[in-house]
Order: structure tokens, then sequence, then C-alpha cells
């Protein structure tokens, strides 16, 4: 049962890299085309039909799923980047220096992304790097206590304690030692994390804050689908079908490879 629930995580992260993927080479029409068929249903050639501009739906999607991806690995990869360090740090010294790290995500907790997509847009305008560093930005503080409270388990470990009499440098202790067996903590957190860069994003680019009007996203299909909800509701039903996919595959991931690399809680058999 529980290797069903990473299974079906898999099946749906799957199908939202298989739509970006044709998404970055080929796609039915141009998703930025205006045409002349407004409001179609679906059917041929528009499969999901077209929006308040006459462009492609199932065109907009796919290149949607390229941006929602993008985002959310560079989001995930630059918050990791920062917070693991910090993170082992933390837990592998003693003092005030150990409090430094925390004290600094405590910080950056006060400033959620919706708020750091603001200023960035402010000063550097909206785009998808502004929204990216805004995900990412409000997403290493999670990859900071995560990576503490890992690096804390290992280092009260008999062999830890052994690599230290033995003379072991520290950068090799944490090398060696410490990252390989947070590592199944810390994939866990990436792939929760990943879900939630997805919203985020499509959350900053629904508000205008993310990517511009020349890159479909989920979020913006969204906000231009309400004008149309109660005539055209399935213009809204697309791209909400596509964020709850791609959230709930990486949530599914998540809770799939926590149950599959926690010793206590794998099943007996």
């Amino acid at each position: 049962m529980r290797r069903a629930t990473l299974y079906l995580g898999v099946a749906c992260i799957g199908l939202v890299v298989v739509l970006a993927l044709f998404g970055w080479l080929w796609t039915p029409f141009d998703p930025t085309a205006i045409g002349d068929d407004l409001l179609s249903p679906p059917g041929w050639p528009h499969l999901l039909g077209t929006d308040g501009f006459g462009a492609d739906v199932l065109s907009r999607i796919m290149s949607g799923a390229r941006i929602c991806l993008l985002v959310g690995v560079f989001s995930v990869v630059g918050a990791a980047v920062v917070g693991v360090p910090l993170g082992v740090f933390a837990g592998m010294t003693r003092g005030w220096v150990s409090e430094l790290p925390l004290r600094l995500s405590d910080i950056l907790y006060g400033f959620p992304a919706l708020l750091l997509a603001i200023l960035f847009a402010a000063a550097l305008g909206g785009s998808t790097w502004t929204a990216m560093m805004a995900i990412s930005l409000a997403t290493i503080p999670a990859f900071v206590r995560i990576a503490r409270a890992a690096t804390l388990q290992v280092m009260s470990q008999g062999y830890i304690e052994a690599a230290r009499l033995s003379g072991t440098p520290t950068a090799t202790i944490a090398a060696r030692h410490v990252l390989p067996n947070i590592a199944p903590v810390l994939g866990v957190q990436a792939s929760v994390s990943f879900g939630i860069a997805i919203l985020a994003e499509a959350g900053l680019s629904y508000l205008g804050l993310g990517s511009g009007p020349d890159q479909p996203t989920w979020g913006r299909m969204l906000r231009e689908a309400q004008d149309y909800l109660f005539n055209e509701p399935l213009l809204a039903l697309w791209p909400g079908l596509a964020i709850a996919v791609a959230t709930l595959g990486f949530n599914l991931l998540g809770d799939g490879l926590r149950d599959l690399l926690d010793p206590r809680l794998r099943e007996v058999t």
C-alpha cells in the first residue's frame, strides 16, 4: 500500500515531465498566438479548446509545464545549496556559532515568497527569475532546519566520535558520514518543497508577479479564465487540474520516499 503511494506520485510526476518535454520540443499550436476561433469547446484540432484570445489551451498547458518544472528545479536546488550546508554546520558546531544559521533562517521565515516576489518585482520587474529567487529564498529555512535536525541525530552516533578521536577533519566527517546519512531526509524535503514551489509559482503568476505574458503559465491561465468562469468553466479546470496533479505527485513522492527510507515506517514482511 505504501509503495502504491510512491508509484502514484511517480506516475503523476511522469505525466508532468512528458508534457514539459513535449512543450519544449513541440506543441500543436503556438501557445502565444492569438487566433480567430475564440472560446471553442474541446474537439478537433483544439483538443482542450481555445481561450478568450483564441490560443490553444493544450499548447499553453504543455508550455506551462515546462515553466513549472523550471521554477521548481531552480528554486529547490538553490534553496538546498544554501540551506543544507548551513544546517549541517549548525548541527556539527556548538555555542553561539551553531545558533547563527537558525537565527538567519528565522529572519527569512518573516519574509514569505509573496512578499519577496513583490520586493523583487518592484526592484527588478516581474519575471520567471524573480519568482524563482523569491521562492528559493523562502524555501531555505526549511532545508536549514531539516538538515540541522538530521545532522544532530547522526552526530550522536558512536562512529562519529570514533572518527573525531582518530583525528579525521570536520569537513571529511561531514562529507563521508553526515551527508550520506541525511541524504534520504533531504530527498523527502526536496520533493515536498518542489510541490510547494509549484503552488507558489502558480500563485505568483496568478497575481501577475511571475512570468510575463509571452510565457504561458498555469497560474496566468487561471487568472485569464476567471473572466469566463461561469460561461466556460473548462478554461479554469484544465490549468487547475494540471497544478493539482503536479503538486499531488510531488507530495505523494515525498510520502512514498519517507515510508520507504524510514525503517520505523517500513512494513514488516
